[in-house]
């Protein structure tokens, strides 16, 4: 029967299906390109997929309007898109092979060899069809301009028609490899244009190969693209929560860190103040101070190897350790002594700290230390500067069981200042590079430079000088350690007429 506009009815069900065939794959493509979800191979599979599909479908829509009109260039024209469409056709099957190639999973080898043939049989196809345009041997369009089916016809299918056979076998033989909804929207869409055939032959000229080619990739495309997003869903969720477990655990590793100033107001002999700021949400620094009795201050400042949970473990430990040990009323040397016994007796990990210890007597200003492979600490006695104080380093806590730590004695006058720090303040680095070809360090002249800026300042003043100085120094780069920095004023006790200076 023809309509009113000189189409039969069955040409128009297939112009309207195309058309809505052709709006579907559109939006597909439009929401493939927006999503962020999706990985980068998925996204440039499906965005390819789906050109591939506009364009077999436009020729055909093109061809049916085309089709029956007059004239020799219509002919050539209707060759040339009936080329192409078929060509494209071995693409697509081409695509969706290599799509289930991928899932399945197989070894390296098995994977080259198999797409290997694959291209090769699409090359055969694409040869065939450049070879049967001209010679009719797979179709021509006669006087009439309407399209009939040479005999060499059978050639222009036999590369889907392989393709689909090693799509359906992987998809039988690696079943388990497979997601089971990514295996349902496979083979919906490799059945689904048998199913058509069949429909097709029943209802003469409506072109349900194609519309089950959209409904099957468009159901494909949405299957995948929802356990991409669920995926995705999935790690944003456990990243969440991960993100929420790190910030407790940072509050409770800050918790654990003196935080209150002035620390001890009652005390006049003097004033201190500390800071940590760690690289990732939790660090390995950390730095202590309390009183062991109503004369002796022990000042701590330490350094795990390493960065984030594992380090922080380690220094919750570590810092426990050393805090027991001295508050038993034992000496410096004798502190890291024995936490250093116990920090190797269960250190399967081979972790270790850095610690500088120092126990302050507060009425006389004498201050013994023991320094475990830690930094030299920065000195400045009354009225004058900052200089470094190159203590003798023994072993790190956590090696070696049997070492035995060493101490010394310095004496604090009146106004002078002790500033701790760990290695991430002198090591913080730029990654602008040096004229040597290595990275610019902050380096302890640095420190002592931002100390020295005002050195008779507070403690908090005198750390607030060197945090922004590595600041300026790092500019938009990003700290690759923790900031740790303790800083101590003796003032001296009113025996000794102290005075803040």
């Amino acid at each position: 029967m023809i309509t009113s506009f000189g189409f039969s009815a069955v040409d128009l069900i297939n112009m309207v299906g195309i058309a809505a065939g052709i709006g579907i794959c559109g939006l597909c493509f439009l929401q493939i390109s927006a999503s962020i979800h999706l990985s980068k191979v998925v996204r440039q599979y499906f965005q390819f997929f789906f050109l591939l599909i506009l364009l077999y479908i436009n020729m055909h829509l093109v061809r049916l309007l085309m089709d029956g009109l007059p004239g020799n260039g219509v002919r050539t024209a209707l060759v040339v898109m009936t080329f192409v469409q078929l060509l494209t056709a071995g693409f697509m099957s081409y695509m969706m092979s290599m799509l289930v190639v991928s899932a399945s999973r197989l070894d390296k080898a098995q994977e080259k060899r198999l797409t290997g043939s694959l291209l090769v049989l699409l090359i055969a196809h694409a040869v065939v069809l450049i070879i049967g345009a001209p010679t009719r041997l797979i179709y021509y369009y006669d006087q009439a301009n309407a399209y009939c089916r040479a005999p060499g016809y059978l050639l222009s299918n036999i590369c889907p028609l392989i393709m689909l056979i090693v799509d359906i076998v992987l998809l039988v033989k690696y079943r388990d490899n497979i997601a089971d909804h990514v295996r349902k929207a496979f083979w919906i869409y490799l059945i689904a244009p048998i199913a058509a055939v069949i429909l097709q032959g029943l209802f003469f000229g409506v072109q349900f190969v194609i519309f089950a080619a959209v409904g099957g990739a468009v159901y494909m495309f949405s299957v995948i693209v929802k356990g991409q997003n669920d995926e995705y869903e999935s790690q944003q969720e456990a990243a969440s929560k991960v993100e929420t477990e790190l910030a407790t655990a940072s509050g409770i590793q800050q918790d654990m860190l003196p935080s209150i100033y002035p620390a001890f107001p009652e005390r006049p002999e003097l004033d201190i103040y500390a800071s940590m700021d760690p690289a990732k949400e939790v660090g390995g620094d950390f730095y202590d101070f309390f009183l062991q009795d109503e004369d002796h201050l022990c000042l701590v400042i330490a350094d795990v190897a390493g960065k984030g949970i594992p380090a922080a473990l380690f220094m919750m430990v570590s810092k426990i350790m050393l805090a027991n040990h001295a508050m038993l009323g034992k000496s410096p040397a004798q502190i890291l002594t024995d936490a250093n016994k116990a920090l190797c007796a269960n250190n399967r990990q081979d972790m270790f700290v850095t610690v500088w210890l120092g126990i302050l007597e507060v009425p006389t200003g004498k201050l013994v230390a023991a320094n475990a492979g830690h930094e030299y600490p920065a000195l400045r006695h009354a009225d004058g500067e900052f200089e470094l104080l190159q203590d003798e380093h023994d072993l790190v806590l956590g090696c070696m069981g049997d070492i035995r730590y060493n101490e010394y004695e310095i004496m604090l006058e009146p106004g002078s200042r002790l500033l701790l720090y760990t290695d991430g303040v002198r090591d913080a680095a730029t990654a602008k590079k040096g004229d040597n070809g290595e990275l610019n360090m902050f380096g302890k002249d640095r420190i002592l430079a931002a100390a020295n800026r005002n050195p008779g300042g507070s403690p908090r003043e005198i750390i607030e000088n060197v945090q922004n100085a590595v600041n300026e120094f790092l500019g938009k780069d990003e700290k690759t350690d923790d900031l740790t920095m303790l800083c101590i004023e003796y003032r001296g006790s009113s025996d000794q007429g102290g005075t803040r200076s």
